[in-house]
């Protein structure tokens, strides 16, 4: 659970994590929107990483953001320049201003449709209320709702 400046976060979806500042947008790479992580997703669901509301969510079903209790602002973004797509191959489970668990089942992304419109499927996590990652430890390789833990303070 949450331990005071620590925040403990299961992993959004299945696949190959990789560093924020590897990733092929320079505005997630050197962390203008603030440090996150990376995956590289292998399956199509995509989970809260946080309990908490859910405070944006983007019409095209690319971007949500969730804030936590303790006030930690979370955006996930599914997909580089995925936003071009328009919403087709998204399929959005949440709305705006809805509560969520940790492991609740936020967005579905056809992996298939946006690698075949030439569309990298790479996922961001991003801290954007001023965190920093601290710690990955989590086990990227089994589904969203099994994945250890990533700690952040």
């Amino acid at each position: 659970m949450f331990k005071k400046k620590n925040e403990e976060i299961i992993s959004f979806v299945s696949g190959e994590i990789v560093a924020i500042d590897t990733v092929n947008d320079q505005v997630f790479s050197q962390k203008l929107m603030g440090d996150g992580f990376a995956i590289i997703p292998n399956e199509n669901k995509f989970y809260a990483p946080v309990s908490g509301k859910v405070s944006a969510v983007f019409p095209t079903g690319h971007a949500i953001g969730i804030t936590t209790k303790k006030g930690v602002e979370v955006l996930l973004h599914l997909g580089i320049n995925t936003v071009e797509l328009d919403g087709k191959g998204f399929t959005l489970h949440v709305e705006q201003g809805q509560s969520v668990k940790q492991g609740d089942l936020l967005v579905e992304m056809d992996l298939d449709l946006v690698k075949e419109a030439g569309y990298d499927t790479t996922s961001m996590f991003i801290l954007t209320s001023g965190q920093s990652v601290s710690d990955l430890k989590v086990n990227y390789q089994t589904t969203a709702k099994e994945a250890g833990i990533v700690k952040v303070k």
